[in-house]
């Protein structure tokens, strides 16, 4: 039972891997998930739902890797209402110090309706199966899938069969972004005044964004009694995302005097984190994303930049400092070595040994050789760069020659090496990516269609870096890719073959159609 000592303690549960990866094109690499479950672990997760083991043997062996990596944090792995799925979970999560099964139905009406079952059938099924999962693991969570549209009295009577079966944490899912601060309250408050059992358990809340409200439904829950934020690095998930973790718990942090909860979060460890998961995800930050996008910190209005000259408070409620960002901007140049390289990414976040430091060195020289100044935002783009053409390279740009201007036609020569062969072709266009595209197309023939072509520059000046987004889709698999270069179309051609890369990948697994949103 949670003595009143620690009521003000709430616990970060973090889905970037299982529902965050869920987002069309995020999915992640083996290697990439056990980075960030590790980035995770080191800044004070309470629990890091690491995946859904039956979804793939990928997954599943994802999973069981972070739970015998994992050193803090309690590795949480998601299933059906349905003993397989459970048996799969245990046997993914229980190489961890601190496991836990979470597993799931859709209550509301219309998810009733998908399996067919009627109410009495449904709370016998949530008996059994929540009762089979803590005969396995005694840290169990259960969710009524969709429950902001589930009838109250139906969902205090499913909560109160969970607890009796046997869950210690009971999370309550706004599925499809529905409901508002003051009804998420409510319903937090019903539940724990009006069920047997509730003041034994923890109530854990789960917001998605469909309205924009995803952080101020989480917090009105915490207000009201729960004491677990289920969230995002990001807000990454599902349609219009999940509950961004850097927004309630900066949200805690600045405004305690209201909200007097505390976390056990590292928040000087947010940006590196928010920058790796951008990278890997391929989903990048806007600029005007709370607390880790590129403006949360800049001024440009004349009022604003007079009143931060003279006092930061006046239009800075927290520090950049606070959430890991460096106060100082020092160029780098071509004449800039190797130990003012190492640590101006530490100062960025990032760790790198001396065999990635010589690789990164090379092109961070040939970066400062075609522009005269290097900020900060090219060092990113350029690791961003890096960990993105790494590994899974079955297919590698060689070289290319554009032709293009205002007589056509527009042409690309390019010559690729793939699988270990090189090849050569030349193609032409409408416009010089276009004929970049269809010369890689040529030489890699391949049914995925193009759904994003994104470009932006990273910093200012004809010289800037441009980082370049693509976004692909085969028989409904979904993938991106990025890069960047201060030649647009070079950056094009390696993001459309990055995304490729991934599509290799993705053809060489098989995932069954077992993907959820509680």
């Amino acid at each position: 039972m949670t003595t009143t000592s620690e009521q003000d303690r709430v616990l970060i549960f973090d889905t970037t891997l299982r529902d965050g990866e869920q987002s069309p094109g995020a999915t992640m690499t083996h290697t990439e998930k056990l980075e960030i479950a590790s980035m995770l672990d080191e800044m004070g997760v309470d629990i890091i739902e690491a995946g859904f083991p039956i979804a793939s043997e990928g997954d599943f062996q994802a999973v069981s890797e972070i739970a015998r990596r994992s050193k803090n944090s309690v590795i949480c792995g998601l299933s059906r209402a349905n003993f397989k799925d459970i048996d799969r979970c245990w046997e993914a999560v229980k190489h961890a110090a601190r496991p836990r099964i979470h597993t799931f139905i859709g209550t509301s009406p219309l998810h009733r309706a998908i399996p067919n079952l009627d109410q009495d059938q449904m709370a016998d099924l949530i008996h059994d199966t929540v009762s089979h999962a803590r005969n396995l693991c005694d840290n169990v969570q259960w969710s009524p899938m969709d429950a902001t549209r589930t009838e109250h009295d139906y969902l205090r009577r499913v909560v109160e069969i969970a607890i009796k079966a046997g869950a210690t944490t009971i999370n309550i899912p706004d599925t499809v972004g529905y409901t508002a601060p003051r009804e998420s309250a409510d319903l937090i408050r019903m539940l724990i005044e009006e069920v047997p059992g509730a003041d034994e358990i923890t109530f854990a809340t789960h917001c998605h964004n469909d309205l924009g409200m995803a952080t101020a439904n989480a917090l009105a829950a915490v207000e009201a009694g729960a004491r677990q934020i289920e969230c995002t690095i990001n807000g990454l998930g599902e349609r219009a995302g999940n509950t961004a973790l850097e927004e309630v718990v900066m949200a805690l942090k600045v405004r305690n005097d209201i909200m007097p909860y505390s976390t056990g979060i590292d928040t000087t460890k947010i940006i590196g984190i928010s920058r790796r998961v951008a990278a890997v995800s391929g989903f990048a930050v806007q600029y005007n994303k709370a607390i880790v996008g590129k403006n949360a910190f800049a001024h440009e209005s004349g009022i604003h930049q007079d009143g931060m000259l003279k006092n930061a408070e006046t239009f800075e409620i927290m520090r950049p400092e606070d959430i890991g960002l460096s106060e100082t901007n020092i160029v780098m140049g071509k004449h800039s070595g190797r130990a003012a390289l190492r640590s101006k990414l530490k100062d960025l976040g990032y760790e790198v040994g001396d065999n990635q430091l010589k690789d990164i060195f090379v092109r961070f020289k040939e970066l400062a050789d075609r522009k005269k100044e290097v900020y900060d935002d090219d060092l990113i783009a350029l690791m961003s760069d890096t960990d993105a053409s790494a590994g899974q390279e079955h297919i590698r740009l060689v070289s290319m020659s554009v032709q293009c201007g205002t007589t056509g036609p527009q042409q690309a020569e390019m010559t690729l090496n793939i699988d270990g062969q090189e090849h050569s072709t030349t193609a032409t266009g409408d416009g010089p990516v276009d004929a970049t595209f269809n010369a890689i197309k040529a030489m890699f023939p391949h049914e995925a269609r193009l759904q994003l072509y994104q470009v932006h520059a990273v910093t200012e000046g004809t010289d800037a870096q441009a980082t370049v987004s693509v976004r692909m889709e085969e028989g409904g698999a979904i993938v991106t890719g990025q890069s960047a270069d201060t030649d647009t179309v070079v950056a094009s051609a390696r993001a459309y073959i990055g995304a490729l890369n991934k599509l290799v990948v993705r053809r060489e697994k098989v995932v069954p159609n077992a993907v959820s949103t509680a």
